[in-house]
This record gives structure tokens, C-alpha cells and sequence, in this order.
């Protein structure tokens, strides 16, 4: 297993140039963690608080090549993704990060190509890597990533519409794996899933972690999924990092209004106890 971080964030801040009658936006200030190779980092916090901005970012999507262009801007200190930086990073470098990266962004089920079957959406990722890929290769690969995603080989032909939300998560969670990536970023993995779903799916992610070198970044507001299947947690609010470490720990004792306020919340309702009246002798 290599010692080099899959991650690595420095002081990150991140921002949304003005556009037109739009103002700029500070999306993440003083964002710092570090995600080691075998470890899943989860990432909480209310929303607008920059979740999904870190998510898209790591992953290496959404970043302009041009100024001219639109996204995030990385405004201050940097992150470091497989070895590539991302403030200064090029074509290439942003090429090698999204092989490396498998990203399920917010909405996944959405994002599957309504035309395209379940088979040829999970093996996309390959085709526009190299459209001269064997086609028999490329849907032996998409079988085995519906196998890991715990979906019978019977949904290949089918076509997005066809499956429940819950198999359709897990189909764009196929295609986020189908690379064999280092590093998944997951923003909100367990969406619009079903309670009995939503547990294999957390199960599935909390089993990725025993790959070899496997790392991953999950962002979640629910604190099952990051119990159960993350190593640490970082706290966002307003895009400042105001809590890390294991989530019961951060939780436990938390040293911000906004965390503390997030764990009594957080707590089971109290039983009240009923006194009976005592009998006068």
C-alpha cells in the first residue's frame, strides 16, 4: 500500500466568480484535512455550507480551465488530488485526477442517460475514455460493477425507467466504480432511497474500504451512513471547517455553537417517568 495521501487539502478556499447581476460567492474558507490511503472521510454540515462545492472539486469536476469559463474558482491554499494539484492543475492533470476518482454527484439517479441501457450507462465512463474499447469487454466490466452493487445481472438491458430510485442509485454507483478508481467521492450516496435499500447501500460502501488502497470522501447528512461507514468526519458550516474527527468523538464534545447545537438535536428524546401517587396509610 503506498504512503503517499490519496488527499491532501491546505487551507482551501473556493469561489464562485460574479457573473452578470450575480455576485461572487465564497463557497469554502480554511478548508484542511488529509485522506489516507484505506480511510473514508465523511463530510456533514447544513445546507448551502459548501458540501457538495468540496465534493465536485476533489473529484475534479466542475473546475474551469479557462477564466472565461464557468465554476468554482480555487481562491486560496489548495488541494492535492493522487499527486496533482488542483490550483495549478492542466488538461492532463484533470484528466488523470477524474480517472483516478469515481464521482456520484447529488441527484445520481438523475444524471443516468434515459436512452442508454443499464449496461451501456454503467460502461459510459469507458467509452469516453476510449470509444475503440471492446464492446464485450466494456459489458463483462459493467456485469461485474452491477454484481459489487448487489443488482441482479436481469437489470442490464433494462432502461433507467424501468428500475425503482433505490436500483437506480446503485447503477450510477456502478458506473462511478466501473473505472476500478482509487478514490470515491459520494455526495448524498443514500438520497431518495428506500430504509431497506439505504442500508445495503451504506453496507456497500462501509465493504469498499477492505480494497486494497480503496479512499473515500462521503458527504452525508445522514449520520448512519457516516457511523457506519466513515473513519472521520469533517463539520461545515458556512464553508468553515468547524468540527473533525471520528463523529461520535466530534459529537461527543463539541468545541463550536454550531456543532454543539447539531449533537443535542441529535440526541434520543429523553423517557419521562410517570411518579404514582403513594398511598396514605
Amino acid at each position: 500500500m503506498t504512503s503517499q495521501p490519496a488527499i491532501v487539502v491546505s487551507d482551501l478556499s473556493v469561489e464562485y466568480p460574479a457573473r452578470g447581476v450575480s455576485p461572487s460567492c465564497v463557497a469554502l474558507r480554511g478548508v484542511s484535512f488529509r485522506l489516507e490511503p484505506g480511510e473514508i472521510i465523511g463530510v456533514l454540515g447544513e445546507t448551502g455550507s459548501g458540501k457538495s462545492t468540496l465534493a465536485s472539486v476533489l473529484a475534479g469536476r466542475g473546475l474551469p480551465l479557462r477564466s472565461s469559463l464557468p465554476g468554482p474558482r480555487i481562491s486560496g491554499g489548495d488541494a492535492t488530488v493522487l499527486g496533482h494539484s488542483l490550483r495549478k492543475a492542466r488538461k492532463r492533470d484533470l484528466a488523470e485526477v477524474t480517472f483516478g476518482v469515481g464521482y456520484l454527484p447529488q441527484e445520481a439517479a438523475s444524471t443516468l442517460e434515459p436512452t442508454l441501457s443499464v449496461k451501456d450507462n454503467v460502461a459510459l465512463p469507458i467509452f469516453e475514455r476510449d470509444e475503440h474499447y471492446p464492446r464485450r469487454a466494456a459489458g463483462e466490466r459493467a456485469a461485474t460493477m452491477l454484481d459489487t452493487v448487489h443488482l441482479p445481472l436481469s437489470v442490464l438491458d433494462k432502461y433507467p425507467y424501468e428500475l425503482s430510485a433505490g436500483q437506480r442509485q446503485r447503477v450510477a454507483l456502478a458506473r462511478a466504480l466501473v473505472l476500478g478508481p482509487t478514490v470515491l467521492v459520494a455526495d448524498e450516496p443514500t438520497a431518495g432511497i428506500d430504509a431497506t435499500v439505504r442500508d445495503a447501500v451504506i453496507d456497500l460502501l462501509a465493504q469498499l474500504r477492505r480494497l486494497e488502497g480503496f479512499s473515500a470522501v462521503i458527504v452525508s447528512h445522514d449520520l448512519s451512513v457516516l457511523r457506519r461507514a466513515t473513519d472521520k468526519a469533517i463539520v461545515l458550516q458556512g464553508g468553515r471547517p468547524v468540527g473533525f474527527g471520528p463523529i461520535a468523538d466530534v459529537l461527543a464534545d463539541p468545541t463550536h455553537p454550531f456543532v454543539a447545537g447539531l449533537a443535542k438535536a441529535l440526541q434520543p428524546p429523553q423517557r419521562r417517568t410517570e411518579r404514582r401517587p403513594q398511598r396514605a396509610d
